[in-house]
């Protein structure tokens, strides 16, 4: 295989590596200030803050892959390859930087949530931060920065959520009998926490279509299916409904 060739699929892996950081010409700040978050209800991830972002392995990444496409354009593809060689592996050095600093902040609010036995008061969204955490720290022991960072954002977002009083409105609610709660579309459409509307009642019926016994009838629902309740005002929803929690 020719040299130039060689370099093209170096290059190729470049552009194509995971890359979960964007470059950004002003100086990234020493510290890292976690109130640089910004959060995302759609999609319950965060972004990841500049001082992180922009870090001293992702700026020299950045360099040595405009080095790689200088020295390409001059011929000079032995050099171009070990530049593209090098930016990759400083990619990598960059990603895992973000990871172990967003595990390590996950870490800190699991620490804080357990300090203040936010177990007890939100088990349901407790237990699922606390599981995306511990992905996390298994995908950074796999190297595997991707999942690490996608889990640990995810443990960071529900917590900081935690930290503002609660999950706001449920998002999931298990249907109780018929015979003493009168469990039925319906009725739950017309909870206060879910729409106080029973004419709504679709809604969930669409939501949930898939996952009833019939997904043609949409009176046919049974004790124990878990019902997902969307959002329809931009209302932020997660997590169980839970029967002692104040909505």
């Amino acid at each position: 295989m020719s040299r130039k060739i060689t370099l093209i699929l170096v290059v190729s892996m470049l552009f194509t590596a995971p890359v979960f950081a964007q470059y950004d010409t002003e100086e990234a700040a020493d510290d890292f200030e976690y109130d640089d978050f910004e959060y995302y209800d759609e999609s319950s991830r965060v972004e990841i803050p500049q001082t992180i972002r922009n870090n001293s392995f992702f700026r020299e990444s950045i360099r040595l892959t405009r080095l790689a496409q200088e020295t390409f354009e001059y011929g000079d593809y032995d050099a171009s390859t070990g530049f593209a060689e090098e930016a990759i592996r400083y990619t990598q050095l960059s990603n895992k930087f973000i990871a172990d600093q967003l595990i390590g902040e996950a870490g800190r609010r699991l620490d804080w949530a357990n300090s203040n036995n936010i177990a007890g008061a939100f088990p349901y969204d407790y237990n699922e931060a606390k599981r995306y955490y511990e992905i996390s720290v298994i995908s950074q022991a796999n190297a595997d920065w991707e999942e690490a960072i996608d889990a640990a954002v995810k443990s960071i977002d529900i917590f900081t959520i935690l930290e503002g009083g609660g999950g706001g409105l449920p998002g999931q609610y298990t249907v109780r009998t018929w015979a003493v709660y009168r469990d039925c579309l319906w009725n739950i459409a017309g909870y206060s926490w879910v729409y106080g509307d029973p004419y709504k009642w679709t809604l969930l019926y669409e939501a949930n279509r898939s996952a009833m016994p019939d997904p043609n009838n949409p009176d046919l629902i049974v004790p124990g299916m878990i019902l997902q309740i969307p959002s329809i005002r931009g209302e932020s929803r997660r997590g169980m409904w839970d029967p002692n929690r104040s909505y």
